[in-house]
């Protein structure tokens, strides 16, 4: 069985991760959706809330499934049998922090490749940094994210 892990923050899950999880369960058996903890960033919404909603989208689609995990994206991909990582990328920039990412990722687990797409040019401009920035003063996200999210942090 093909599996892919798709990691990533997911802080919020938008529309360009759920066009890269689409695409990618076409490629693949399995994709799991891996919200891992990035211990250089502090979480706006919390993990436990953003696994229902994403799975929600995906109730669907069996062979889409979401998870949390802790520690490092190469051995968490080692122990739920993956051998590939699924990410997407919008911009040159992003192809130079996350090759540097794979190649780290590849030392850890030399069976790990990574798969890059590329964003589809409609949703290169979504980024979770503009998205937390738009919500958390209050504005309309709806066109960013496959569902409602919650109420805004207290400022």
């Amino acid at each position: 069985m093909r599996v892919a892990l798709f990691p990533g923050s997911f802080d919020p899950f938008t529309n360009g991760h759920l066009d890269v999880v689409r695409r990618g369960a076409a490629l693949f058996d399995q994709v799991i959706i891996a919200i891992g903890n990035n211990s250089s960033k502090q979480r706006y919404l919390p993990v436990e809330q953003m696994i229902p909603l994403i799975e929600h989208v995906f109730q669907d689609e069996p062979r889409v499934i979401v998870r949390s995990y802790k520690g490092l994206t190469a051995d968490y991909a080692r122990e739920v049998g993956a051998k590939f990582l699924l990410r997407g990328l919008r911009n040159t920039t992003d192809f130079e922090y996350e090759n540097t990412i794979a190649q780290a990722n590849r030392h850890v687990n030399p069976e790990l490749e990574t798969v890059f797409l590329i964003t589809s040019p409609v949703l290169a401009a979504i980024s979770s940094t503009i998205i937390r920035e738009i919500h958390r003063f209050g504005g309309n996200v709806d066109d960013f994210v496959p569902f409602s999210l919650p109420a805004p942090p207290q400022l």
